[in-house]
C-alpha cells in the first residue's frame, strides 16, 4: 500500500492544531531569529518558545521568560537537518555525539543501505568481520533490539533505520550466489515483516555489492510488498549508476509499481565521464515517473567523489561467500589473472567503479593492517609506482594483506550533473558516511570531507554563494521533505506541537572546511541546535547532551509509542 505525501501533510499539520500555548515561563527561547520553517515558504522574523520537548509557541515572547534565552539575532532558524543516507550504525554506540553531522545542524541520522538488523549467528560473525567488530559489540538479534541498544549507548541525534534485503539474504541464504527457494523467500519476507513492525522505515539495497547484488528484481519485489503493507517504502543504491544507470532506474521503478511502494534512490549520480550525459535523461526519466502517479525520491552528496571500497572495483563473483573466500580466490593464480581482466573492462554486468575513475582517481583512505597505513591518503596510481606494479595487482595485493575491502575514494560525477540534481525539487541530501569526530585516533585515518560538510556545503557553496536553490528551498530538503518520505511524524518543521528539533545558523557564514586533503574539519556557522528541546550545540560547542531518540516507522506495532 503506497503512501500520499499529501496525506501526510494534512496528517502532520492535523496533530499540531491543540498547540498554541503562552506559558508563564519557557524550557528554552529562541528569540529574533528569522525563521525557515520547513515547508519552503518566505522566512519571517519570530520567536520560538520550548516547553520539554515541544514547540510551544511561535510568534512574539517579548516580556516571557524562560530558562535557557538564545538570542538568534541575524540568524536563520530551521529544523534540524536530515541526514537521508547515514553510515552511523556503528558510531552512534561508538561515540554518539555524532560530531562530524550535529556541527552541521543534523539533528535526525537515517540508516540504510545495509542494517544491522535483524541479526542471525550466521549475519553477526559477517558484519564482525567486515567492521572489525567482536561478536559482543553485535548483542542484539532484532530491529527492535538494535534501536534500543543504540538508544541506551547514549546519542545527542534522533535516528531510524531501514531493513536491508541484504541483511535477510544473509540470515536465509548466506553470502553465496544462490537464488532462494519458495519456503526460503517467505522466510526472508517473515524477517522483513518483523523488522517493519519493530520499526523499520522500509527496505533498502545495495546492489553493486555481494550479496546484495545476487538479487534479482522479483526477490526485491516480494520483500518490498512486504514493506508495503506497512507503510513502508523502498531505498537503493541501485544496481548501477554508470554504464546502466537509465536501466537501473528502470528497475527501481519496476519495483515501486510491482509492489505499490513509494521509491527512493541513493545517492543519485553518473558515474564516469561516458556517462555524465545520462543525467538529463535520469531526471527525466524521474519526473515522468512522478507525473505518471508513481511516489520517487531520491538523496545525493554534494561532492564530485564517491567513496567506498576496492570490492567496487573487482567483479562480484569473486567476492560470493564473503571476505575468507573472495581473499582465498584471489590467491589462486588462475583465478587472479581473470580478476585483473575483467577489472580491466568498461563492464555492463557488474559496476567497475576502478575502471571509470583509473588509477590516478582511486584515492586509499582506509587500511586495517598498520603495516599498510603508510598508503593512506596515497592513490592507487602512486601505491603502485612505490610497489612497482601493475595497478590492478596493487588492488588485489592490498585487498588479501588489509584483510579488509580497503575504504577507498572514487573521483567519478560532474559539477555540471550535481548542480543539475540539486535543482530537483525531490532531491534530498544524504552523507553516504559515518558521524564521526575530528579527535583521537580518527585523526590519522583518511575520511571523505562529505563526513564533516555535505550539508554545510549545500548551504554555503550551492545556496549562498552559486545560487542553485533557495535557502528556503534547501531547508524544505533537508526537514520537512525528507519526514515526509519517511513517514515520520511531527518532525521537521518549525511549528506548534512538533518536537523541538533547531538548528540557529549564519545563513552568512556557513561553510564546509574539509578537504580531501585534510578531511577531519568541523564545518562553521552552526551556531546552536536543539534535541527534542535539550540544546546539544550551544554557541558552536557540542554541550555533550544525549537528547537523542530512536524513531520507529509507520509500521510499528506499539501505535501508542512515537513513530
Amino acid at each position: 500500500m503506497s503512501r500520499s505525501l499529501v496525506q501526510l501533510a494534512m496528517v502532520c499539520i492535523a496533530t499540531v492544531t491543540s498547540w498554541h500555548s503562552q506559558a508563564s515561563e519557557y524550557d528554552v527561547i529562541v528569540r529574533n531569529g528569522t525563521i525557515y520553517d520547513g515547508s519552503g515558504s518566505t522566512a519571517y522574523k519570530a520567536d520560538v518558545g520550548v516547553e520539554g520537548d515541544r514547540i510551544a509557541f511561535i510568534g512574539d515572547l517579548e516580556g516571557q521568560s524562560a530558562r535557557i534565552d538564545i538570542n538568534a539575532s541575524g540568524k536563520a532558524v530551521a529544523p534540524g537537518f536530515f541526514n537521508l543516507l547515514s553510515h552511523a550504525h556503528t558510531s552512534l554506540i561508538d561515540d554518539g555525539r555524532a560530531m562530524s553531522d550535529v556541527l552541521q545542524g543534523v539533528t535526525f541520522e537515517v540508516l540504510s543501505e545495509v542494517s544491522l538488523a535483524p541479526l542471525t549467528n550466521r549475519s553477526r560473525a559477517q558484519f564482525a568481520q567486515s567492521r572489525n567488530l567482536s561478536l559482543e559489540e553485535l548483542p542484539w538479534s532484532s530491529v527492535d533490539e538494535y534501536l534500543q541498544h543504540v538508544e541506551a549507548s547514549g546519542v545527542s541525534v534522533n535516528f531510524a533505520t531501514f531493513v536491508s534485503a541484504a541483511t535477510v539474504r544473509v540470515n536465509v541464504l548466506g553470502s553465496d550466489d544462490v537464488a532462494p527457494t519458495p519456503e526460503q523467500l517467505v522466510a526472508m519476507q517473515a524477517q522483513v515483516r518483523s523488522a517493519m513492525t519493530d520499526g523499520a522505515l522500509g527496505l533498502t539495497s545495495a546492489l553493486i555489492y555481494a550479496p546484495g547484488t545476487f538479487a534479482d528484481t522479483e526477490e526485491l519485489i516480494a520483500l518490498s510488498k512486504v514493506a508495503a503493507q506497512h507503510n513502508g517504502i523502498y531505498t537503493a543504491h541501485m544496481r548501477s549508476e554508470g554504464n546502466m544507470l537509465l536501466e537501473a532506474i528502470e528497475e527501481t521503478f519496476r519495483i515501486g509499481r510491482e509492489a505499490g511502494i513509494p521509491v527512493k534512490i541513493h545517492h543519485l549520480k553518473a558515474g564516469g565521464t561516458p556517462n555524465w550525459p545520462k543525467m538529463e535523461e535520469a531526471i527525466s526519466r524521474i519526473n515522468a515517473y512522478a507525473s505518471s502517479g508513481g511516489e520517487v525520491t531520491a538523496d545525493m552528496y554534494t561532492y564530485t567523489a564517491g567513496a567506498t571500497g576496492l570490492d567496487a572495483a573487482m567483479p562480484t563473483w569473486v567476492q560470493a561467500g564473503g571476505y575468507e573466500q573472495w581473499a582465498e580466490r584471489l590467491r589462486d593464480p588462475e583465478i587472479r589473472e581473470r580478476v585483473k581482466r575483467e577489472m580491466a573492462q568498461n563492464a555492463n554486468d557488474w559496476e567497475n567503479l576502478g575502471y571509470f575513475a583509473g588509477p590516478e582517481g582511486m584515492l586509499l583512505i582506509g587500511f586495517r593492517n598498520p603495516e599498510l597505513q603508510k598508503y593512506q591518503g596515497k592513490t592507487v596510481a602512486e601505491v603502485a609506482k612505490s610497489r612497482d606494479q601493475n595497478p590492478r595487482d596493487t588492488i588485489i595485493d592490498l585487498v588479501i594483506a588489509d584483510g579488509s575491502r580497503v575504504d577507498t575514494v572514487y573521483f567519478l560525477m560532474n559539477e555540471d550533473n550535481l548542480k543539475a540534481q540539486i535543482r530537483q525539487p525531490w532531491m534530498m541530501f544524504g552523507s553516504d558516511a559515518q558521524a564521526i569526530a575530528a579527535e583521537g585516533d580518527k585523526l590519522s585515518q583518511a575520511a571523505h570531507p562529505r563526513a564533516y560538510g555535505n550539508v554545510a556545503r549545500l548551504l554555503g557553496r550551492y545556496v549562498r554563494e552559486e545560487q542553485v536553490i533557495s535557502l528556503e528551498e534547501a531547508v524544505r530538503r533537508l526537514t520537512l521533505l525528507p519526514a515526509m518520505t519517511l513517514g515520520v511524524s511531527e518532525r521537521g518543521r518549525l511549528a506548534e506541537g512538533f518536537y523541538a528539533d533547531l538548528v540557529v545558523f549564519d545563513a552568512d557564514g556557513v561553510a564546509d572546511h574539509a578537504t580531501f586533503d585534510k578531511p577531519h574539519v568541523y564545518s562553521a556557522g552552526v551556531h546552536h541546535v536543539l534535541v527534542n528541546g535539550v540544546p546539544v550545540v550551544a554557541d558552536g560547542e557540542h554541550t555533550g547532551a544525549d537528547a537523542g531518540r530512536a524513531v520507529r516507522g509507520p509500521g510499528y506495532l506499539n501505535s501508542g509509542a512515537e513513530n
